[in-house]
C-alpha cells in the first residue's frame, strides 16, 4: 500500500469539479483507491462518497492505493489536485 497525505489550499475545498475528475481516473485503475478523512476511508471510486466527506479548505486527506499501479496512481491523483490548484 502507497498512502500519500495532502492539504487543500483552495477556498472551496475538494470541490465537484475536481473531485468528480479524481473518481473518473480513479476508475481507470484496477487497484483500491481510498480517500481517508478524519478517520473515515471511502473509496475514490466513487462521486458520491468522495462529496460526502465534505473536505474544507484547510482539510487534510490522505489517498492509498493498494495494488500493481500505486505509483502511477497516486501521480495521476496528485497531477489533477495540482492542476485544480486544491493542495
Amino acid at each position: 500500500m502507497l498512502e500519500k497525505s495532502y492539504k487543500v489550499v483552495d477556498e472551496a475545498g475538494l470541490h465537484a469539479r475536481p473531485a468528480s475528475l479524481l473518481v473518473q481516473t480513479a476508475g481507470k485503475f484496477t487497484d483500491t483507491i481510498d480517500i481517508v478523512y478524519k478517520g473515515k476511508r471511502l473509496t475514490l471510486k466513487s462521486i458520491m462518497a468522495v462529496m460526502s466527506l465534505g473536505i474544507p479548505q484547510h482539510g487534510e486527506f490522505t489517498i492509498e492505493v493498494t495494488g500493481d499501479h500505486e505509483e502511477e496512481a497516486h501521480a495521476a491523483m496528485k497531477k489533477i489536485l495540482v492542476d485544480h490548484s486544491i493542495i
